[in-house]
């Protein structure tokens, strides 16, 4: 089993309110460079701008550099500084960037790309296959990188406009990752290129003071519909000094919590952004004498408990907490239940669905012997009804969503200890105890990861050959669209009664999906979102370009 390393990427620190200088971080944008919608001075019109708060895990720790994650990893998004072969409109259906067409042979094994030939690099050299392939075999062979190409074996250019991906495996979920993959020129490409990024997209850097702020200019060669928001401000900084920024006018557009919402600043809307951003539980399906997982080299995780590989105590979890209480509870109301890691998407099963049912869940633990001692907390052969939960402990919402968890199963006769820690502590216990984690992108690759026996992300431990059977199947279909089915009889087949479904192997508990808040000042025209991934970063401003001031 591979490790998940994704989060160990981003560990810069934070910008606290208390040790922000407002006026410091924006010191490029001088008096005489008006933030949009501002009075433009006597020399005329500047060109319009949007400043954008993020929080400080968005800002890329290796710089603006696809074969080191800009792009990819944990947070999803659009790469603005670099072109992609493809990408994804509003509906989420692939749309050509870079390519003029694409297909796939009949086993699966072999892509094809042809790219438009009137592309140059802000450098003024022509982008052609060769860059493709140099981009696709600088991710397949480097060991920083976080967008997933394992499934491409080598990418040959064949001509100026004609790049073939070779498969290790057939794999049609390489298409989401190339839709964020950003092109890189091979003859610009080098140790410093995440700082000094040359690309041919919408925007180019302007400037970057690490652990403050990104600018990005609109890029004036650039082969498609010119951005209409010509300079993008973005602020690296924790919430609290987010919503500072919005308080004193310096943002535009300033990420908050559902916390924070109550403050909205006068001439400032809250923007409430829909999202496959999901809060779930992690319930390992084995038992504590399942030996140690070796993860990666000499590293052995702990691994089993001895109440969650209980089935029906993974069962009852699931329909024995009122999610909508708690989304009331906790999020006030800014998110909607979560059944899996990817509610609504064309891949989601309607068969993770479970209804709220207490009595039921009761029911499940007295079948299966656990029984309420004196203190209220169920126990069976010994062994009480009692696990710990942990969360990061820097967030303040899985924080409170694990004190209402507790609170609910509480009323079921389990006891829940939640548990703050850093990730590097959370890691050692992955296999052992529930984990609240946070998922969710505008892909099934999650779905298959969190899923299949040898995913990065099945900290479950659960394994089952119909299941891995189904996931590879998906992926080996010659179009997304024919993988859907078997990406749903993966999560509840019922003619074998195989599934982590619910009503079957429950190896999740999953409990909201999170919306997306932002304070937007009024005036400004965000263009329509597709629904956000995980984590409040660049996928707000993949379509920055189509904003525009009334």
């Amino acid at each position: 089993m591979a490790p998940l390393s994704r989060r160990g990427f981003v560990k810069l620190a934070g910008c606290a309110a208390g040790a922000l200088s407002l006026g410091g971080v924006m010191a490029a944008c001088s008096a005489e460079e008006p933030r949009a919608g501002g009075d433009a001075p006597a020399d005329g019109p500047e060109p319009s701008q949007v400043v954008v708060t993020m929080t400080p895990g968005s800002e890329p720790a290796a710089g603006f550099d696809p074969l080191a994650g800009w792009g990819a990893g944990e947070h999803v998004h659009e790469p603005l500084i670099q072109s992609t072969l493809i990408a994804t409109d509003d509906d989420l259906a692939f749309v050509n960037d870079l390519a003029t067409a694409y297909g796939c042979s009949d086993d699966g094994m072999t892509w094809t790309f042809t790219i438009r030939d009137d592309v140059r690099f802000t450098d003024g050299e022509p982008l052609t296959a060769s860059d493709v392939a140099f981009t696709v075999n600088g991710i397949v062979n480097g060991a920083g990188s976080q967008a997933d190409l394992s499934m491409v074996r080598e990418a040959v250019a064949l001509d100026d406009v004609t790049v073939e991906l070779r498969m290790a495996r057939p794999n049609n979920a390489l298409l989401y990752t190339l839709a964020v993959v950003g092109i890189v020129p091979e003859h610009a490409y080098g140790p410093d290129y995440g700082t000094h990024p040359v690309g041919s997209g919408r925007y180019v850097l302007e400037q970057w003071d690490r652990g403050q702020q990104a600018i990005l200019r609109a890029n004036p060669g650039y082969y498609g519909d010119a951005p209409q928001i010509e300079r993008v401000v973005v602020l690296f900084m924790e919430e609290d000094a987010s919503l500072a920024a919005a308080q004193s006018g310096l943002a535009d557009v300033a990420y908050t919590s559902p916390a924070l919402a109550p403050s909205t600043p006068a001439g400032y809307d809250l923007l409430v952004c829909g999202t496959v951003d999901s809060r779930g539980i992690s319930l390992p399906s084995v038992g504590p004498d399942h030996g140690p997982v070796v993860v990666e080299g000499d590293m052995a995780y702990e691994a089993g408990n001895a109440v969650t590989s209980d089935v029906a105590v993974r069962r009852a979890l699931n329909c024995g907490i009122d999610r909508d209480r708690m989304i009331e509870h906790v999020l006030d109301g800014y998110g909607t239940p979560a059944y899996s890691v990817g509610d609504g998407m064309p891949w989601a099963s309607e068969a993770m669905r479970v209804d709220y049912d207490a009595d039921a869940a009761r029911a499940l633990l007295d079948g299966a012997g656990w029984a309420a001692g004196a203190d209220g907390v169920r126990a069976r052969d010994g062994v009480r009804c009692a696990f710990d939960l942990w969360y990061p402990a820097g967030d303040s919402a899985r924080q409170a969503l694990a004190y209402d968890f507790a609170d609910q199963c509480a009323a079921l006769g389990v006891a829940v200890s939640p548990r703050g820690a850093s990730w590097d502590d959370i890691y050692l216990r992955q296999y052992a105890d529930p984990v609240l984690w946070g998922w969710g992108s505008n892909s099934p690759v999650e779905l298959f990861e969190l899923t299949y026996s040898q995913g990065w992300g099945n900290y479950a431990l659960y394994a089952s050959p119909e299941v891995d059977a189904a996931l590879t199947a998906a992926q080996a279909q010659p179009t997304v669209e024919a993988s859907y089915p078997l990406y749903q009889q993966a999560q509840w087949d019922p003619a074998t009664n195989t599934g982590v479904a619910p009503q079957g192997a429950a190896t999740w508990v999953w409990l909201a999906n999170v919306d997306h808040l932002y304070l937007a000042r009024e005036g400004l025209r965000v263009a329509a979102q597709k629904p956000h991934p995980h984590g409040h970063g660049w996928s707000l401003v993949n379509n920055v370009d189509k904003w525009s001031w009334a």
